[in-house]
């Protein structure tokens, strides 16, 4: 077998990511940066987190998150500082 392998330790999934301490995972992890584990387990999948960071990073672009255009706007407001 070669290659690395697809299923990774919480360690293991936060190197990956580049994350110095699991803390600073755990905030990726509760941010929705990266899923959590696989179900029933306390693996990581690294297809799983390659895809939401390619979402993250705005290479695939996931319907579901996709912003109306109501909330397009109300979010430029918000940065503007029109809006609180």
């Amino acid at each position: 077998m070669t290659g690395a392998p697809r299923v990774l330790s919480k360690e293991e999934a936060a190197a990956y990511c580049g994350c110095k301490t699991l803390a600073a995972f755990d905030q990726w992890r509760a941010k929705g940066i990266v899923p959590g584990p696989i179900p029933g387990t306390t693996k990581w999948d690294r297809k799983a987190i390659d895809a939401a960071l390619d979402r993250a990073s705005g290479l695939v672009t996931d319907p579901v998150k996709e912003l109306s255009p109501f909330q397009r706007w109300r979010a430029a407001e918000k940065a503007a500082g029109r809006l609180p």
